[in-house]
């Protein structure tokens, strides 16, 4: 079997806070051309305008143009790579990566610890320790407490995936520039745009995500069908990528649209629903289905066995080192 095999040694807290964020920014750097080709078409068709910077001036022009531009997954990445090249696929990766690392780690690697909090204080309460409830709740305060402090990279890693490469789409030169700029133009809480959605949105994928592959992880080896292992982990996780992709979407749509919309465009998040449903119905919520699925089906897959076996390998390698003999 390909991989570290099954220990009975638990992992620290700190080996699970670095083995999440490392785990999650490998499965990001595999993933990364689908998550921007999911933003692309997330937004296509907005009836948003293109805010273009041009030193002091702030311009805008009508993206109506260019609401057809992409169709489906592949016909997006094959379109941005024709007009744009390649190098427009990984946009907004430096702080994607700098959010994975602050994100995933808190939301993934605290998850266990807050687990096993909530379901002390539900033994100590007469309740079930070992219900859903107390997983969702798990779930839904390590997200919420994740985006707290990831929020800013979060915008900036959807404004640089959804400009394009001409100079009248493109707002940001880079990370550095988006940050400089986001926080001149729109003040400190232009880099929490957002961030109630957000929190929506991370808190529901969060408890579906964890919740349905705690599950399906546990259905599996309690009916032995196949053994704590890679192709395990495997089949657990595309299942609660699945999941998380039908429970989240829409408010994911919401999410990216209303925070790559220019400064006023919409009231707030429920504002930008509304008129979302109003200019397409209930299939506007799940516009980039597929994309998403595919994206969140295999970033899920190689996150969860990344995890898994960093867990296991860094705990081995602890336990080496303190196994040394000590030299005087």
């Amino acid at each position: 079997m390909v991989g570290f095999k099954p220990i009975d040694v638990q992992p620290t807290v700190g080996v699970k806070l670095i083995s999440a964020g490392t785990a999650a920014c490998m499965a990001d750097l595999i993933t990364f051309p689908l998550d921007t080709a999911k933003v692309r078409l997330q937004i296509q068709g907005e009836a948003a305008k293109s805010v273009r910077y041009n030193g002091s001036t702030l311009m805008v022009e009508s993206a109506g143009a260019q609401s057809l531009k992409y169709r489906g997954i592949f016909g997006t990445i094959i379109t941005i790579c024709r007009q744009e090249g390649g190098r427009a696929l990984y946009n907004g990766l430096i702080p994607g990566l700098q959010r994975q690392m602050c994100f995933a780690s808190i939301r993934i690697g605290m998850y266990d610890s807050v687990k096993s909090f909530y379901q002390e204080k539900a033994k100590n309460g007469g309740f079930s320790a070992n219900g859903i409830p107390i997983r969702i709740l798990a779930g839904v305060t390590t997200g919420a407490a994740a985006v707290s402090f990831a929020q800013p990279t979060d915008v900036v890693k959807v404004r640089l995936q959804a400009q394009g490469a001409s100079s009248v789409g493109r707002r940001y030169t880079g990370t550095i520039d988006a940050f400089r700029t986001i926080g001149r133009v729109e003040g400190i809480k232009g880099l929490w745009k957002g961030c109630l959605p957000n929190i929506t949105r991370n808190s529901v994928v969060n408890a579906s995500e964890l919740v349905s592959y705690d599950l399906f992880k546990e259905s599996i080896l309690s009916t032995r069908l196949l053994s704590d292992n890679l192709p395990c982990h495997f089949v657990s996780a595309f299942c609660a990528g699945f999941v998380t992709t039908c429970v989240a979407s829409p408010v994911d749509v919401v999410k990216t649209r209303y925070m790559n919309s220019s400064s006023g465009q919409y009231k707030g998040a429920f504002d930008c629903a509304c008129k979302m449903f109003a200019e397409g119905g209930l299939k506007t919520f799940y516009k980039g289905f597929m994309p998403s699925f595919m994206r969140l089906g295999s970033w899920n897959v190689l996150m969860f066995v990344f995890y898994e076996q960093l867990k296991r390998g860094f705990t081995l390698a602890s336990l080496s080192m303190d196994k040394r003999p000590q030299t005087l």
